[in-house]
Parts: C-alpha cells; sequence; structure tokens
C-alpha cells in the first residue's frame, strides 16, 4: 500500500449522503461537520475505485502520486 493512492473530496459536488463513508471497508473515512472527510489515507487500497464508482455526486477521485 502506497501513501501516494487515496481519495479526494470535491465538497463543490460532496451532498452529505455518507455513501463513501458507509462504503469503505477500510476505515478510510471519517466525518465532519456532517460530511465525509479522508481521515485516514494510508489505509485506501491501491487502485482501489470503489468509492469513487458508487457517490452519487461524482465527488471523489482519487490521487496518484
Amino acid at each position: 500500500m502506497t501513501k501516494d493512492w487515496y481519495p479526494v473530496i470535491d465538497y463543490s459536488k460532496c451532498k452529505g449522503c455518507m455513501t463513501c463513508f458507509k462504503f469503505c471497508p477500510h476505515g478510510v473515512y471519517g466525518t465532519k461537520d456532517e460530511k465525509p472527510v479522508v481521515a485516514n489515507p494510508g489505509a485506501c487500497i491501491d487502485m482501489c475505485r470503489g468509492c469513487e464508482k458508487i457517490c452519487p455526486e461524482k465527488a471523489i477521485t482519487h490521487h496518484s502520486g
């Protein structure tokens, strides 16, 4: 696992539905002000795009160093 792969949330699109938070089995997400935050980016699995694919607002992309 690399620290160079992690989700990035575009808060101009995010509606706070928490789908990503509920979906991720790796504990990448936390919450702040009723919105998801990337609390543990190092836990993200390389090349997993599960949360990006299920985000109804298309608010998640992944950073790869």
